[in-house]
């Protein structure tokens, strides 16, 4: 990126195509990516329902309220289009200036949350914040998410070609992944870990790294994870309830085998809406990140098909924004929201399935859950804040990341 724009690109790098505009120049703002606003519409409204039908049991049981989820649920779906509203209708560049803040305040409420008195603690992990007992508790890692995948965007927009250097671009990177990655740890909370790390690992490919230090951070991290889940405790008996099932049905295997009864039950067109029975305390968090396994129940095949086929839109629609971003900082947003919500949506689907080993993951904007709705309805935002901003019609240029040109366009017009 530097080195484009001062016409010293290295020989063989072809320098990406938006490389001779300012980046600071104004862009002419329009309408959001209406197909996108209408996709997440639906997909909240089908959450909506999901989480009614998963947890009225459940809610009549510990609260004498077979809407007490629900209700929840709306009022934080509510919180969490305001936001996104907010975050849509700024300008998506003044997150540049703000980065630095939004990490710091990321950085403080990870640490707040590790402070005694002010740290809650729910199942044996310490993640949430309750300012007053009228409040839901708020989880600081599901805000952490976003101020990192803003922070990664700005820092890697700025620094260009230098990411490709180990002790410029490398080691820094790694430094601020792994100490946001420490601090949620500590909770603990892997699969949250997980995902940041994922999110910045897109990232960091995307920007333009060199695919050998990808693969050896790839490498380190699935050593860590090794490592970690080996250490005991919950890790291990998620493994063990992945591998080993059938070994302790009633035991560690529980969950994982009350998951698939619900999507066997299901068959190809489900037993009808609201008729599950694995929702009466069959499978733990049923209107969390089991919400899947009781649509698959309730729908059957074709309504988890047709929940991942409206994920397929989202996310393509989301990709469409990354590649026709004005600028490196935008197309990083918009990919770093995207890899959230595809990395989010392969693990909660992977564990219900029993693809991979569970791991609490919520399914994104269909899950219970009041940090993570506000929290990901704010990263659309951010998106359709982009979208607002994205070149309109076929463009020669594309997308800022990884410098590969279209094959229509002109030979030799950006290389150097």
């Amino acid at each position: 990126m530097i080195a484009a724009r001062r016409g010293a690109a290295r020989p063989g790098v072809v320098a990406p195509a938006y490389a001779e505009r300012d980046e600071r120049a104004p862009v002419r703002r329009h309408g959001p990516d209406y197909a996108l606003l209408a996709v997440l519409l639906v997909l909240t409204v089908v959450g909506l329902i999901a989480v009614y039908s998963s947890s009225y049991a459940l809610g009549y049981a510990q609260y004498g309220d077979a809407n007490y989820f629900v209700k929840r649920q709306i009022v934080f779906i509510a919180i969490g289009l305001g936001c996104m509203f907010v975050a849509m209708t700024m300008n998506y560049r003044v997150l540049l200036r703000l980065s630095p803040l939004i990490m710091l305040a990321a950085l403080v409420g990870l640490a707040a949350v590790l402070v005694p008195g002010i740290g809650v603690e729910q199942n044996g992990a310490q993640r949430w914040i309750q300012p007053s007992a009228a409040l839901p508790a708020l989880q600081p890692s599901e805000f952490a998410k976003l101020a990192v995948l803003v922070y990664m965007a700005a820092w890697l927009a700025a620094k260009g070609e230098v990411v490709r250097d180990l002790s410029l671009g490398v080691l820094p990177f790694v430094g601020m992944v792994a100490l946001v990655g420490a601090l949620i740890m500590l909770e603990p909370d892997l699969g949250t870990a997980v995902i940041i790390a994922a999110i910045t690992g897109a990232l960091f490919f995307v920007a333009g790294a060199r695919l050998t230090h990808v693969l050896a951070l790839a490498s380190a991290s699935t050593l860590a994870f090794v490592l970690l889940v080996s250490s005991g405790g919950y890790r291990t008996e998620r493994i063990l309830s992945f591998t080993s099932a059938e070994d302790d049905p009633t035991g560690v295997g529980f969950h994982t085998l009350q998951l698939l009864v619900a999507f066997g039950s299901g068959g190809l067109s489900g037993l009808g809406l609201g008729v599950s029975r694995q929702k009466f305390f069959f499978i733990p968090g049923s209107h969390t990140d089991g919400v899947l396994a009781i649509i698959g129940e309730e729908l059957g095949f074709i309504g988890v098909v047709m929940v991942l086929l409206l994920f397929a839109l989202l996310l393509w629609r989301g990709l469409r924004i990354a590649q026709r971003a004005p600028d490196r900082f935008g197309s990083l947003l918009a990919t770093g929201v995207c890899a959230w919500l595809a990395f989010q949506l392969l693990i909660n689907a992977g564990g219900v399935t029993r693809s991979i080993p569970l791991t609490g993951i919520p399914l994104p904007l269909l899950s219970y859950g009041g940090s993570a709705t506000i929290a990901t309805l704010s990263a659309i935002g951010v998106l359709l804040s982009v979208s607002r901003s994205a070149a309109l019609g076929d463009l020669a240029r594309e997308p800022p990341t990884r410098g590969v040109l279209r094959s229509a366009a002109p030979p030799g017009r950006w290389s150097r």
